[in-house]
């Protein structure tokens, strides 16, 4: 018996070209910010709105900063990871903001309750 060619044979044949398409393309795909430092990560991505990365980590955890990050810039986990790093080591205050000998501190004294008087 010989076997037709129709909608039997054509339809596998032309799902199982589409799916070997589709994974050579996505197998050449690349990571270009793979390997980059975080700083020349951050000079690439954010300085058209951030002059600085400091202050930009505002004290959040690292495993938050990263998933932020891998969300809505970071083009990896790796990468979001790197950057999240980055920004925590550099985030505190600003070079010469040490306190000087002498100085008050920028926390205030705790008050002491005021004396409860009857009456």
């Amino acid at each position: 018996m010989l076997m037709r060619l129709g909608r039997d044979v054509i339809a596998p044949l032309l799902a199982l070209a589409t799916v070997a398409a589709l994974t050579a393309t996505m197998a050449s795909a690349q990571n270009l910010d793979a390997g980059k430092p975080p700083e020349k990560l951050f000079a690439d991505g954010c300085t058209a709105c951030h002059k600085s990365p400091r202050g930009l980590a505002k004290g959040r955890m690292s495993l938050m900063l990263s998933w932020y990050l891998t969300d809505h810039y970071a083009t990896s986990s790796d990468t979001a990871k790197a950057l999240a790093a980055y920004l925590q080591s550099v985030d505190g205050p600003p070079p010469g903001a040490a306190a000087k000998p002498g100085a008050q501190s920028s926390k205030s004294a705790p008050r002491q309750p005021k004396p409860v008087t009857s009456r």
